[in-house]
Formats: C-alpha cells, structure tokens, sequence
C-alpha cells in the first residue's frame, strides 16, 4: 500500500498540462482586464466624438 502512495506522490505525469491550463487561464485574466480597461477608454473617446459631432451641426 505505501508502495502505491510513493508512487502516486512521484508521478509528475500530466504536471506539464496542467501548468499549461494555468497560464492559459492567467493569460486570459490578464487580456480580460486589459480590454476592460481599453473599452472603458474608448467608450470616453466616442462619446466625446458624439458630442463634438452634435455640437457642430447645429448653427
């Protein structure tokens, strides 16, 4: 039985996939916070568009 236990606790099998499924999920925080924060920018950016828009067709 401690045979079986020292060798599940040794086996590093699968450890690389699921270090890669941990960097793909940091990566994907990271872009989600990257483009909340760029959508957020361009929103203020059109929105000033819109109103310069606005503001010059009318005499």
């Amino acid at each position: 039985m401690t045979n079986i236990i020292k060798n599940f606790w040794n086996d590093e099998e699968g450890a690389t996939a699921i270090e890669y499924g941990l960097i793909a999920g940091l990566i994907a925080v990271g872009l989600l916070v990257a483009l909340t924060d760029i959508g957020d920018k361009l929103k203020v950016v059109f929105e000033k568009i819109g109103t310069s828009l606005t503001t010059a067709g009318t005499p």
